[in-house]
């Protein structure tokens, strides 16, 4: 594929809201993991909650798109300067030409839930203020941030369970390199809500401590919420050091509703259509942020694909120590923190991590570390087997 630059990009989780929250958590291999005290759930679990996104407020004339999951859609588009670039990126392409693609796995699916409880007690009626397109549809947070920046060009939501947001930038650059578009926001954003945590739990995915991705004793994820996005524009200009998309990989194993492929077949054939795209070899990679969520199967199946394609040699990790599991954000999250990486020669390391499982024969890194970082690969796996594998760079 043509390199892409991204020319802005943002990331709020539980670690902090924008870069330098983010960046300060990875240096110090801190986790923003807690117990869970959100709304009414009783689960013996973690989670990774974003602190102040009630507090947020919508403006007036996007009234009806009020929802957690679009309060914390707009606290993360006016975090870094990102909205200020967006909007210079219109100025200089027109609201035509800057697309939306973003996505989500639950959007806001918690509204419905509030407004369940307040259902007609005759009838079972939804009451009257409750506006499911505008906050629980999965289009909702694409549509208000289209609306947000006054934007009448091509946007899309894309809800493939936890690659959503990786799989974005796959779909802006198709978008991009066929002339559509000239720019494109991507990104993600999912939250918290009963159905998703509850549902994980009865899937006996969720674990009672901290999560503990690719650790010989891993025993479930920690379910985080968060809003990740990057500005994607062509290459032109781009200085030294920008951070750029190299190379984007699809594959869909459809090995099972919820289990990976136990070989890692779809994970391997996404991230080898993702150096195919970018041009490089497995030797080429100087870092890989793993999807590791630190349940044993998924580990186990990604951590055998790793291993056949780049053997021991390539540093890697999971970053869901920190932020916690953000699903269908986790992507885009997770490209941020590759940006990082890249910007400030930085190998994230594995908070929750003790002893990792010597079955799996990947170089995991416990503790940060600086180190020369040129070219990353970033992995998001969905439920189903949608994959999606993205290789980031540095503009020489």
């Amino acid at each position: 594929m043509t390199p892409l630059l991204l020319s802005a990009f943002t990331a709020t989780s539980c670690l902090g809201r924008g870069l330098d929250a983010t960046r300060h958590a990875l240096r110090s291999s801190r986790s923003g993991l807690a117990p869970c005290a959100f709304e009414t759930v009783k689960l013996d679990t973690w989670v990774g909650e974003v602190a102040g996104v009630d507090d947020e407020k919508l403006p007036a004339a996007l009234a009806d798109y009020d929802c957690r999951n679009n309060r914390l859609t707009r606290m993360g588009l006016e975090t870094d300067g990102f909205g200020d670039r967006v909007r210079e990126a219109i100025a200089r392409h027109g609201k035509t030409r800057v697309g939306v693609f973003l996505g989500t796995s639950t959007a806001g699916i918690l509204q419905t839930e509030l407004a369940y409880r307040r259902r007609d007690p005759a009838t079972g009626a939804l009451p009257d203020d409750f506006n499911y397109r505008t906050t629980h549809n999965s289009f909702s947070l694409t549509e208000f941030t289209r609306a947000y920046f006054g934007l009448e060009g091509m946007a899309m939501t894309i809800s493939t369970a936890c690659s959503s947001s990786a799989k974005v930038f796959a779909a802006a650059a198709r978008q991009i390199e066929l002339g559509m578009i000239d720019a494109a926001i991507v990104g993600g954003v999912d939250t918290l809500c009963l159905t998703t945590l509850y549902g994980f739990a009865s899937l006996q995915l969720t674990s009672p401590q901290p999560c503990r991705p690719y650790d010989a004793a891993r025993d479930g994820i920690s379910i985080g919420e968060g809003a990740g996005f990057a500005l994607l524009e062509r290459v032109a200009g781009a200085a030294p050091g920008s951070v750029l998309l190299l190379g984007a990989g699809e594959s869909s194993d459809a090995y099972h509703m919820s289990s990976p492929h136990p070989q890692g077949l779809g994970a391997k054939l996404a991230m080898e259509a993702a150096l195919k795209s970018a041009g490089l070899a497995p030797d080429d990679i100087d870092y890989i942020n793993l999807h590791g969520t630190a349940t044993p199967a998924n580990d186990a199946a990604e951590g055998t694909a790793v291993a056949a394609l780049f053997g021991g040699r390539a540093p890697c990790s999971s970053t869901k120590g920190a932020t916690g599991h953000t699903l269908g954000a986790a992507g885009a999250i997770e490209a941020v923190i590759c940006a990082l990486a890249l910007t400030d020669g930085l190998l994230p390391g594995s908070p929750g991590t003790a002893t990792p499982d010597p079955a799996i024969p990947v170089q995991y890194l416990l503790e940060s570390r600086s180190s020369r970082v040129r070219r990353v690969l970033s992995n998001s796996f969905g439920f189903g087997g949608s994959n999606c594998s993205l290789v980031f760079g540095v503009a020489a």
